[in-house]
């Protein structure tokens, strides 16, 4: 269809079992050429074994895999990995330790003394590597130049994908941010399609065109990254992509009335009890001065405040007509440092844009007992 990409990777129907496990079940999953698409889920829930899978590591035990139009995977009959047009960069880069930057780069180009030598001074200019580093040993390199001789290593072969297993982890924060924005550039301009693997939310919905979250073997959504994190399929989704304020509420042709009071909501046809999530940075507050009385809305009182440099995450715990504190509902709210009320200021909280309606609201409210 014009002015969509065309697809560079197809899964369909892909399932892998190691014993009684699911080590994937049932994965559809079409990637665009020269896209970015990050697999986010918990520990366990298959992200590697999918990235495998792809890579040629593992065969499925069915479904198909296809890459630009050639079929790679058809259930256990597999093309080899090394058949494969396919780049990995694994989460520790696996450099060799007892070859060079140089050497590194160039393990296994086919070509002759001279050419291979040009090309790993092209790979190396590539990922913004000093040429000065090529006789450096990877123990002499920083955990981010290990990183780039890494990717400039699968580069190396120019493939057509490009697969990242959890390659900034190892990274404190400032370095990984950096690094990550300089990867997602270099495989952007080189048109390379890229899957990452990760277990940082924030990094995948910065990375990722697409995004695909996983769980218990299965993808249990997959769309835009601003998309999925305002709208998730269901509470653990929306949990596991960002702090959330979850509320049940009666839902009346647009709107909710819900504990906050009548909040506008997205689906103007439904009229039912439902889950609704609003994300923290939705939530505002305005100070309630003392001797104000009958203050519309929503009335709390600031118990905590978390202070994380320029943002702080700050916890109400509204005022209820129930006389026992247990019953009342702590909300978090993300505010700016430097405008944050103090601890024990009451407050009104005012919503900002609509609020979620669960798509699955059955499994949510299970989930929520």
């Amino acid at each position: 269809m014009k002015g969509q990409r065309a697809k560079a990777l197809v899964l369909h129907g892909v399932s892998k079992r190691f014993g009684a496990v699911d080590g994937a079940k049932d994965i559809d999953l079409s990637v665009a050429k020269g896209s970015r698409t990050a697999i986010v889920g918990p520990s366990g829930s298959g992200k590697t074994t999918l990235l495998r899978l792809i890579a040629g590591f593992d065969s499925p035990d069915s479904g198909t895999v296809t890459l630009d139009g050639k079929l790679l995977a058809d259930g256990p009959r597999v093309v080899p990995a090394h058949e494969r047009v396919v780049g990995f960069v694994p989460q520790d880069g696996a450099l060799f330790p007892h070859l060079t930057v140089e050497s590194n780069i160039g393990f296994g180009i086919a070509a002759a003394p001279a050419a291979r030598a040009l090309r790993v001074l092209e790979l190396m200019d590539l990922v913004a590597l000093d040429r000065a580093m090529l006789r450096r040993w990877p123990h002499e390199l920083s955990g981010g130049q290990q990183q780039r001789v890494a990717l400039a290593r699968a580069l190396a072969h120019k493939p057509t994908l490009m697969l990242l297993d959890e390659p900034f982890s190892a990274l404190d924060t400032g370095l990984r941010a950096a690094t990550r924005k300089a990867v997602a550039k270099l495989l952007s301009d080189a048109g390379i399609t890229t899957i990452l693997v990760t277990h940082d939310q924030a990094e995948a919905l910065s990375f990722a065109d697409q995004l695909a979250v996983m769980r218990d073997g299965r993808l249990v959504q997959v769309g835009n990254p601003v998309h999925v994190y305002r709208h998730p399929r269901d509470a653990m989704t929306a949990r596991f992509l960002g702090d959330a304020v979850i509320l049940r509420a009666r839902i009346d042709n647009g709107w909710a009335d819900c504990e906050l009071g009548r909040i506008p909501v997205a689906g103007a046809g439904r009229n039912d009890s439902a889950s609704i999530m609003l994300r923290p940075e939705q939530l505002r507050l305005n100070v309630v001065e003392a001797g104000d009385a009958g203050v519309a809305g929503c009335v709390g009182v600031v118990s905590e405040i978390d202070f994380e440099g320029p943002t702080c995450d700050v916890t109400i715990v509204t005022e209820s007509s129930a006389a026992d504190d247990a019953a009342r509902t702590p909300l978090l709210v993300r505010y700016p440092s430097n405008q944050a009320p103090a601890t024990g200021t009451r407050v009104r909280i005012v919503v900002n844009g609509q609020a979620h309606v669960f798509e699955d609201d059955a499994a949510t409210a299970r989930r929520d007992c």
